[in-house]
This record gives structure tokens, C-alpha cells and sequence, in this order.
């Protein structure tokens, strides 16, 4: 499972299904939305670079921690914990890839402290007639790609987003009904043992 794909993923927990938005919101407002979301578990629908279609659940336990589980054929496993991506590939024997939090757009969702208005962070901030759309990059680490999320309001909801990572590559995730403020226990989000990339 390549990396891009998994990072699309990962922003999923953050949103629900519902409402509409007149007008563009405000990016402190986004960050408020972000920075109370504390559990969300739910479904997701992602399109990859290459045009194919996974489908799969995901719990979120901020800060720092999210888990994706996709369904067959793609049976693959994502854990976001300890600083670290662990990709794992239940057709495979090998152990899994891991890669540092700090390394994907990813880090800026999970972090302790949304700050979306932090100077070169927010590089788009629009309105596309029924979503704000706002595209995010980590401001000291650029070249590690970017999120653009669309949001509704009403109360503030995440719709979709798109991963753009530093090769080119492309991925959408439409977010499906998420249950928020529930209890996930912890233990789904050990590490497991992988090589570092």
C-alpha cells in the first residue's frame, strides 16, 4: 500500500455527513472544529492516484492517533501512533513499513494544537459555492506535500480532502457517517514492529 494512500485516509475521522455552508468560514473557526474533535469512528471511500476505489473504517484519538482498516481485496491496516505511520500488509509476511508522523501532511490534523492561521501554513483559503476550501501544508517542511479539505458549516463538518504528496501523486477521500465523542480504547492503536523508511 503506497504511502500517499494511507495519508489520504488519515484526515478521514474528522468529519461527518451532514449540513451546508453559505458562505466561506473562517480558518479560526476550522481550527476551533479540529482542536474539539477528541474520537470519531466511521467509513470512508478513497479514491487512488491510479483511478481504483478502497473502501474501509477509521477510528481517531487525538492528539496523535488514528487507524484504518480497509476492506477486501485491499485488507490493509494503518496505525498512526508514537510520532509513526505503520502500514501493514495482511497478503504479506514481511513486517510493516514505517515512516515518522513529522514526514506527511498527516502531522498537521493529529497535532496537540490546530493552528491554521500559523504563518505559510494555510497556502488556499476559498469558497467553491458550497464548501470552504482550505489546502495546508506543514510551513517548515513544504516539500512533504499538502491536504486540501472542504468543509461545510452548520456546524463545521470535514466533506472530503485531497492528499498531494511530493512525488506528484493524488488522493481523494469522501467521507461517509462518522460517530463522534465516543470511547476507543487505546490498545487499537499499538505500534507494531516494522522497518523504518
Amino acid at each position: 500500500m503506497r504511502i500517499t494512500t494511507t495519508l489520504a485516509a488519515a484526515v478521514l475521522a474528522v468529519g461527518t455527513a451532514t449540513g451546508a455552508l453559505a458562505e466561506k468560514l473562517p480558518l479560526g473557526q476550522i481550527s476551533n472544529y479540529l482542536n474539539d474533535l477528541r474520537t470519531a469512528e466511521g467509513t470512508f471511500t478513497q479514491i487512488n492516484d491510479d483511478g481504483t476505489i478502497d473502501t474501509g473504517t477509521i477510528r481517531i484519538k487525538r492528539p496523535g492517533k488514528m487507524r484504518f482498516e480497509y476492506n477486501a481485496p485491499n485488507n490493509g491496516l494503518v496505525i498512526v501512533s508514537a510520532n509513526a505511520v505503520y502500514i501493514v500488509d495482511k497478503k504479506s509476511n514481511q513486517p510493516p513499513e514505517t515512516y515518522p508522523l513529522k514526514r506527511t501532511p498527516l502531522s498537521l490534523i493529529l497535532a496537540r494544537n490546530v493552528n491554521l492561521s500559523q504563518a505559510n501554513m494555510v497556502t488556499g483559503h476559498s469558497f467553491d459555492g458550497t464548501a470552504t476550501v482550505v489546502t495546508a501544508q506543514d510551513p517548515k517542511n513544504p516539500e512533504y506535500g499538502n491536504i486540501q479539505m472542504k468543509f461545510t458549516g452548520n456546524p463545521v463538518q470535514l466533506r472530503q480532502w485531497v492528499v498531494n504528496d511530493s512525488g506528484g501523486g493524488q488522493t481523494t477521500v469522501v467521507l461517509g457517517e462518522l460517530e463522534t465523542g465516543g470511547t476507543i480504547p487505546n490498545r487499537l492503536f499499538n505500534a507494531p514492529q516494522g522497518r523504518s523508511n
